[in-house]
């Protein structure tokens, strides 16, 4: 049996980050991942990069073979960055099943190569999977794909069905109507994106009808089968009929096939790995990091899952879940769709003295400019502190402005500061102090 200071199972960015970070201090490091093409994880191989990727080479108005070439040779450079990267620092690298034999046992096996690896510390890393609804035929019909699969389709769908209109949902339904797709979005609930302001909410959903895109809201999809290549999905027994769906119904953690059963690790009732504040599992020296441990499933909360893991295993810092706050997040939508912090009804719901204040985009000079008036800004402030309660911005580069926000409400920074800042000009920017003008 081989001996680490530490075994990473899976690359993913908490993962590979912390087995990089952890050679460089001169510990014995292992990392397993079963799939070569998954060396960097989700994001890098079927996540943000590669669907950013994708987006905009939409934008850029390339055609659908060579947005694939392009998206194929941007995630293959990174894998093999990250791949040179590890092994350059000195970490064992297997590509390899992991399967847990006992609390700090693991056997990893390559065809008929099989061992045995423990460590002081175990870092759980293998992220999410599509989760599967039990629609009949589903995943028995020929041409309907996750959102995996659907980045490697040989050829582009004139009719592509969607069943699920959440972030993945529409940011592929925006992507491939922009590809000049028919795209039809299924959506159980009685409007998309219902954790967002309801005015962008609406806004959105009119933005992608006039891109293209068709929806069926409350849907309830009945059964998926084949007429010939066609696809065909009944939903309120109605049929439609597409050359490809795709299936976005969220993600769930990836723990099948680990041999927790043969540990002590327990899992939540939604079958996460349970950790505590500083990601340790129910076995301790074990940590489950990334998606698979049931928290925000984005890249940048992975990466502060490392932060969490190094103050762990150096013992230079007490930081934990209970710090992290005001996590922002953006759906890829044309314009893009950013929020951080608290929605009105949120505010109402809780309680707090408030007031808010929207500004449309189109009163905007930097959208004259960009030739783009769509969208609008939306921020919620307390009455009583002056303390900056939520905000949502709808429009270009919004993903980038909004981590400004964050860092106001991290600090308590009074929303006066920004409604008095001096920005540049003319910046999308530069509108936060119009919108913070109450």
């Amino acid at each position: 049996m081989k001996q680490y200071d530490l075994l990473v199972i899976g690359f993913g960015k908490a993962g590979k980050t912390i087995a990089g970070k952890m050679a460089s201090l001169g510990k014995k490091v292992a990392l397993v991942e079963r799939d070569a093409s998954m060396y960097g994880g989700t994001c890098i191989n079927i996540g943000c990069i590669p669907t950013k990727t994708l987006i905009h080479a939409a934008e850029e108005n390339l055609s659908f073979a060579q947005a694939m070439e392009l998206k194929e040779t941007v995630t293959t450079r990174l894998r093999n960055k990250n791949e040179a990267v590890l092994t350059g620092a000195g970490v064992d690298l297997y590509n390899a099943q992991a399967k847990f034999v006992s609390n700090k046992v693991v056997e990893i096996s390559a065809g008929d190569d099989v061992e045995q690896l423990t460590a002081e510390n175990i870092v759980i890393n293998t992220g999410a999977v599509s989760n599967v609804f039990p629609i009949p035929g589903l995943l028995e019909s020929k041409n309907v794909v996750d959102s995996t699969g659907i980045q490697n389709l040989d050829q582009q769908p004139k009719r592509l069905g969607i069943i699920g209109g959440g972030n993945i949902g529409l940011e592929f339904a925006s992507l491939y109507a922009r590809l000049d797709s028919q795209v039809t979005v299924f959506e159980a609930a009685p409007a998309i994106l219902g954790r967002a302001e309801e005015v962008a909410a609406k806004l959105a959903q009119t933005y992608l009808e006039e891109d293209g895109v068709s929806f069926v809201l409350g849907a309830k999809v009945e059964k998926v089968a084949n007429a010939g290549e066609a696809v065909v999905v009944t939903a309120d027994g109605k049929d439609y009929e597409f050359d490809a769906v795709m299936y976005a119904m969220g993600r769930k953690p990836a723990t099948e096939g680990l041999g927790l059963e043969n540990t002590d690790i327990t899992l939540t009732e939604r079958g996460a790995v349970q950790v505590n504040e500083y990601l340790e599992t129910s076995v301790a020296g074990v940590y489950a990091a990334g998606d698979v441990n049931g928290g925000l499933q984005f890249t940048y909360t992975s990466l502060d899952d490392f932060r969490i893991l190094l103050g762990q295993f150096t013992g230079n810092s007490d930081y934990n879940l209970n710090n992290r706050k005001n996590v922002p997040n953006t759906t890829f939508i044309e314009p893009a769709l950013s929020q951080v912090g608290l929605t009105e009804k949120e505010v109402i719901a809780a309680g707090l003295p408030y007031k808010a204040n929207e500004l449309a985009v189109a009163n905007m000079p930097r959208a004259h400019v960009n030739n783009d008036l769509r969208g609008i800004y939306k921020v919620i402030v307390n009455t009583e502190t002056n303390e900056i309660l939520g905000a949502t911005l709808f429009g270009s580069n919004s993903h980038e402005i909004i981590n400004l926000i964050k860092m106001a409400m991290d600090n308590k920074i009074p929303y006066t500061y920004i409604k008095n800042q001096v920005f540049t000009h003319p910046t999308m920017a530069e509108n936060l102090n119009d919108v913070f003008n109450f």
